[in-house]
């Protein structure tokens, strides 16, 4: 998924290469500051890159770990989500979401989503809601935050915890609080292909709040603080320098990157004309920031290949709703009220959509479209 040979003839739904080529003396650098420096693993680097991003989301605290998966897997830990517990969630989502629930050892339940905009659907969630019932997991998918007014009143009532999933919205807002703000911890990703990619695997906890902090990095470390004593039962899970350096200079350039984003995002917007192709909506709480610019099309298949034929490739998240799957479809047998979920897993796809794009490249996937 991530090799992305750039030839000129074909415009990709994703690549780091512009990039790269962009800031490589930058990025060098960098890395040669870390590998001089004799600290490889939970110094300064990650330390800085914990401060600046927990500022960036408002937020005091910020744990770096291994991956987005590991960030809502130590979230749910940190609060004491265990064997029997139930976590609200939502099928249409990217498997680590649900991997981090089974992780440990409590049942996903899934609330479909709404048609309008692919997120968790908040008119549905009470009815989800039972005496095991510990969290609501609500997924900011393809950069747009959920209703987290309504998220939060409904916890509050049932005394359940939020924990955002913010993998795919970093730099988005809703009602003006950034994306991470908005619940009782939060797990971001760095996976390359996010608004704030590495060049490998990374991810974030953060939270407003003391104790969780304390929890989640010790968590990080096989439970441990000061010494190598377990205090309670952990996992391995670290940023490394390099990655956390890499990370600090990007988020300089992040919401630049998004207004690139959300200006390609406008430019589809104003002149995709494409029969029957129903594109993308920004919530009127919301500021999206446009992780992938996701359409809707009964014919997806026949257009993917259109597409593919004149060299312009696109993406499917997510072609199989986690209910679906072989890894995880025991769990949920007979399964009929996700209608919405899987309706559009057989309609949704993603365009180009990253800063470098070209404006030649965009007006090109457009045309093509509109022809279609």
């Amino acid at each position: 998924m991530l090799k992305s040979n750039k030839k000129s003839n074909k415009i990709f739904v994703w690549t780091y290469l512009d990039e790269y080529k962009k800031y490589k003396k930058k990025i060098s650098k960098i890395v040669d500051n870390v590998f001089s420096s004799g600290s490889l693993v939970l110094s300064k680097e990650v330390e800085n890159f914990e401060k600046n991003f927990s500022l960036f989301t408002n937020n005091k605290y910020g744990v770096g770990v291994n991956s987005g998966t590991d960030a809502l897997q130590i979230s749910l830990m940190a609060l004491d989500v265990k064997s029997g517990d139930e976590v609200i969630t939502v099928s249409n989502t990217a498997v680590p979401t649900v991997c981090a629930i089974v992780s440990v050892n409590a049942k996903p339940v899934f609330v479909d989503i709404d048609e309008k905009d692919f997120l968790i659907d908040t008119n549905k969630i009470k009815e989800k809601i039972t005496k095991k019932t510990k969290a609501i997991i609500p997924v900011n998918l393809y950069g747009q935050s959920a209703d987290f007014e309504k998220i939060n009143k409904i916890a509050k009532k049932y005394k359940l915890k939020v924990i955002e999933d913010c993998a795919q919205s970093a730099g988005a807002y809703y009602k003006n609080r950034p994306s991470g703000s908005l619940g009782d911890m939060a797990a971001f990703s760095f996976y390359p292909t996010k608004n704030l990619g590495a060049y490998g695997d990374g991810g974030m906890v953060v939270t407003k709040n003391k104790k969780l902090y304390i929890q989640s990095k010790r968590l990080r470390k096989y439970g441990m603080e000061k010494l190598y004593y377990s205090e309670r039962h952990g996992i391995n899970s670290r940023l490394d320098e390099v990655h956390a350096a890499i990370l600090n200079f990007k988020l300089s350039k992040l919401k630049s990157d998004i207004k690139k984003r959300r200006k390609l995002a406008n430019i589809y917007n104003q002149h995709l004309k494409c029969d029957d192709l129903i594109l993308p909506k920004e919530n009127i709480n919301n500021y999206h920031s446009y992780y992938i610019y996701v359409v809707r099309h009964k014919k997806r298949e026949k257009l993917m290949e259109y597409l593919r034929k004149n060299n312009i490739f696109c993406n499917i998240s997510y072609p199989f709703p986690i209910h679906s799957m072989r890894g995880y479809r025991k769990m949920f047998k007979n399964v009929k009220d996700l209608k919405v979920t899987d309706k559009m897993s057989k309609e949704i796809f993603s365009l180009p959509m990253y800063p470098e794009l070209k404006m030649s490249e965009i007006e090109r996937v457009i045309k093509v479209l509109n022809n279609f």
